[in-house]
């Protein structure tokens, strides 16, 4: 079984549920003891489940009415990249792919599929037309991962879709997992520790077999200074098994099988690296940043002074009259503050005209 029912060495429950009480007219029955030793999800596989971030299980059987029961087990992750690498190890060629969760498969009674950072294992009875509709719900009602931990990972995509053999992809993060899946390379030609992932898919070519193996690291000059080594290792024949190999951007690509080496260049031509440019500023205005709610802004706040001061004018006209009325004379228009300053203009022009006229009169 992908996740044993027996529980080794019980660790310390998550305080969050991973499995409902009750789903699509299940209900629970009997739980299992939740863990957070990966030996209680698979034995034979614990230290791979570490190398995905496991983080704890738990383990439910579910019954109906009508007598029928189900056996479901889930597995929790730190991220859901985690998860999908666990369902891709688990996932076997044969099986149907199903839409349940986030990807599901199928074989006989036995359903497997992940939800965010949770790969579940359930086992029915006895299926029914409407099995795969409660696993739905149930995929529905599991805790979500929040953040960039429910992101993806990115490489899976470079597989090329053209002759690729269903149900073939494996996404792996460690050594552990790298050599249980019989991978062309070495675990001691990549270096896990630099961040390394890597993607296996199976190919038929002219009906041969082959294989394609994506190593993905941080930067290009990481995966040029792998390739040297792993150049260097072909050309000690330390990995004759690899027909071709080549870099692009920060992905290494190795093409290998039981096909021509015009094959395996054709192949792994097929993978070209899409660099994403990443922005650390903002792309988007906020409400301090548009230019119209500046002016916008402005206008309001040019009409709150105009409004002020008319009602500053009207308050202070009101006042004065006010204090005329009760006060004449006494707080405005006192006549010490009524004083100013005369030239008599008028009068020095009358005093003029008088002057002429009587030096007029005296010579005469």
């Amino acid at each position: 079984m992908v996740l044993a029912a027996v529980c080794l060495g019980a660790g310390n429950a998550n305080p969050s549920a991973i499995l409902p009480k009750a789903f699509g007219g299940w209900q629970m029955a009997k739980a299992a003891p939740t863990s957070s030793n990966p030996q209680s999800a698979d034995p034979t596989n614990a230290g791979l489940l570490k190398e995905y971030g496991f983080t704890d299980f738990a383990g439910a059987t579910y019954v109906r009415d009508d007598g029928r029961n189900v056996t479901v087990k889930a597995a929790r992750f730190q991220d859901a990249s985690g998860a999908y690498g666990a369902f891709t190890f688990y996932k076997a060629p044969e099986m149907l792919n199903e839409k349940i969760g986030d990807q599901g498969a199928s074989l006989n009674e036995r359903i497997l599929f992940y939800k965010g950072n949770i790969l579940v294992d359930a086992v029915f009875q006895r299926l029914s037309a409407m099995s795969a509709a409660e696993l739905r719900e149930l995929a529905d009602n599991l805790p979500r991962p929040s953040g960039s931990t429910a992101n993806l990972p990115g490489l899976p995509i470079y597989l090329p879709k053209q002759s690729y053999i269903t149900n073939t992809a494996k996404y792996i993060v460690g050594p552990l997992a790298l050599e249980a899946t019989a991978a062309p390379l070495p675990a001691k030609y990549v270096d896990f520790g630099k961040s390394a992932e890597v993607v296996l898919g199976d190919y038929n070519i002219s009906g041969a077999n082959a294989r394609l193996m994506l190593i993905s690291y941080p930067t290009p000059q990481i995966a040029a200074s792998e390739l040297k080594q792993i150049e260097a290792g072909k050309q000690a024949h330390e990995l004759d098994s690899i027909l071709t190999i080549r870099r692009t951007g920060p992905i290494l690509v190795l093409a290998s099988g039981q096909i021509s080496e015009g094959d395996a260049k054709s192949l792994a031509s097929a993978v070209n690296y899409d660099a994403d440019v990443t922005w650390n500023e903002n792309t988007y205005f906020t409400r301090r940043d548009n230019a119209a709610n500046l002016i916008v802004g402005v206008i309001i706040l040019a009409a709150i002074v105009c409004g002020l001061s008319i009602v500053a004018g009207i308050a202070f006209g009101g006042l004065r009259v006010v204090m005329k009325r009760l006060f004449p004379g006494r707080v405005f228009d006192r006549p010490e503050q009524m004083e100013f300053i005369s030239l008599h203009l008028s009068d020095r022009k009358e005093n003029t005209a008088n002057s002429s006229v009587s030096s007029s009169i005296n010579a005469s």
